[in-house]
């Protein structure tokens, strides 16, 4: 990966350069290889970005090189901390290259989404959104604020891919950046949307987590029992519209989950929370600042933060963030702190948390977009089961003939080991992940970075 040192060389060694409109607020590299800024995407709310342009860019006019924006869950992590030095970014939180990077197959955008998470802030709390569609809007300002006065960024085909809640951002973004490109407001050109893990459908994952744990030993028939019965209360709270209710609910099925299962990692469901195997990543994703969710994860948090680390490893991402990646950047206010996970976001979110978003899904497919859909083996929180549940309610007109079509295997490397499968039909692909739980980038980056290449269609070889 040499092309790659050069992002250690140069990292402390930035000499920035101000761009400036009415509402963008934006440094870049001397080379050129990273611009990165605040979007005030609605007075007093500002949206912070970071663009890495590849090294590996190879100028093809039969396959244009493709640009990801990678959306992270919680709703409230942050993806220009989480995804970017935890998953798939240039360097790892040691500043150190990462041989996985997905910058290798593409140009890579990283936002912190909502308005309130990592460096993202509001003026107000007032400006803190409630729905989806909210956090899509102000989404489609920023990509409107970045593409339209960039050419060179309109020439490539744009990718949303996204982790965990980030799922249901990308779908509502999806939509509402085809809507503004049909309106001649956005200039760029939509490639697809890629869900990861995503939790598209409340309802069918809480569904899912008592039978896959009880096959698997991790419940017996009271647990499931348990489990089971306040899924169902759930499942009439959403169909009564009582959305906040059923995030509650949620929250106390998670706990007499952890409690039935010994501790479970709802990330990787081979392993306890808190283990030593258990990803630091957990503690920053979907959900979990709920009271409740609070009590069981407390244990987790101090067994993690009580152990020894090297500096700048993943426990040290807050004093990475806040430190030497803050004082790089000259321009996140000294008011502004970076945290992993914004309470705030999700609260303000609460009633939007449980509602499904599988009508937008069918929607982008019948659009044409290409969708892609994928998923660890051992993720637990948005377990594969789910997936596959929520999958089969798409009112699309291509599922009969999607589900119908056979498997391939997958490998990665020289050997011939199954690392995973992928079905696809027309605009549909469902990628299954062997061997990894919700954090697919981590936990298989050879399989993830080939699959990214093939999503993109990426002309690097």
């Amino acid at each position: 990966m040499k092309n790659l040192s050069h992002f250690i060389t140069i990292f402390l060694f930035l000499v920035p350069f101000f761009l400036g409109t009415e509402n963008v607020t934006a440094l870049k590299s001397h080379d050129g290889s990273e611009e990165w800024g605040y979007v005030q995407v609605r007075p007093k709310a500002h949206m912070f970005w970071w663009l890495y342009r590849s090294p590996y860019r190879v100028e093809d006019s039969s396959k244009p090189w493709p640009i990801i924006l990678w959306l992270q869950g919680g709703p409230g992590a942050s993806g220009v901390g989480i995804g970017n030095f935890e998953e798939v970014g240039p360097l790892d939180t040691s500043l150190q290259p990462r041989n996985s990077t997905w910058l290798t197959k593409a140009d890579l955008l990283f936002v912190d989404n909502p308005v309130g998470t990592g460096y993202s802030f509001v003026e107000d709390d007032k400006l803190f959104v409630k729905t989806d569609e909210e956090a899509a809007t102000d989404l489609t300002t920023l990509l409107i604020a970045l593409f339209n006065k960039d050419e060179k960024l309109q020439k490539s085909p744009l990718y949303i891919v996204a982790e965990s809640y980030g799922g249901k951002f990308a779908v509502t973004l999806g939509l509402s950046a085809l809507k503004a490109i049909e309106d001649k407001k956005l200039k760029l050109t939509l490639g697809g949307v890629a869900l990861g893990d995503s939790w598209i459908s409340a309802e069918d994952y809480v569904f899912s987590w008592g039978p896959l744990l009880k096959d698997l030993s991790r419940l017996d028939d009271n647990g499931l029992e348990q489990s089971n019965s306040i899924a169902q209360r759930i499942k009439q709270q959403l169909e009564d519209g009582k959305f906040a209710d059923a995030t509650s609910s949620w929250s106390e099925l998670e706990s007499v989950i952890l409690a039935n299962s010994n501790n479970v990692d709802f990330y990787n469901l081979l392993l306890d929370e808190g283990s030593d195997s258990s990803s630091t990543l957990s503690a920053m994703e979907l959900g979990l600042f709920k009271e409740i969710s609070m009590k069981s994860y407390s244990k987790y948090l101090t067994t993690m933060r009580s152990r020894s680390f090297s500096p700048g490893g993943d426990d040290d991402i807050d004093t990475l963030l806040n430190g030497v990646i803050k004082k790089k950047l000259k321009i996140i206010p000294e008011n502004v702190t970076w945290g992993g996970q914004s309470n705030k976001v999700f609260s303000y979110l609460e009633g939007d948390f449980m509602k499904p978003r599988i009508d937008e899904v069918d929607q982008l497919l019948a659009k044409g977009v290409n969708v892609t859909v994928y998923n660890g083996q051992v993720d637990l929180i948005c377990a594969t089961k789910g997936t596959e549940a929520w999958l089969k309610k798409l009112k699309w007109e291509g599922l009969k003939n999607f589900l119908g079509k056979d498997r391939t295997a997958l490998y990665c490397g020289s050997t011939k080991t199954t690392k995973g499968f992928v079905k696809s039909y027309k605009n549909l692909h469902f990628y299954w992940i062997l061997g990894a739980g919700h954090f697919v980038p981590t936990d298989q980056p050879c399989l993830a970075l080939k699959m990214i290449a093939s999503i993109t269609q990426s002309p690097a070889t």
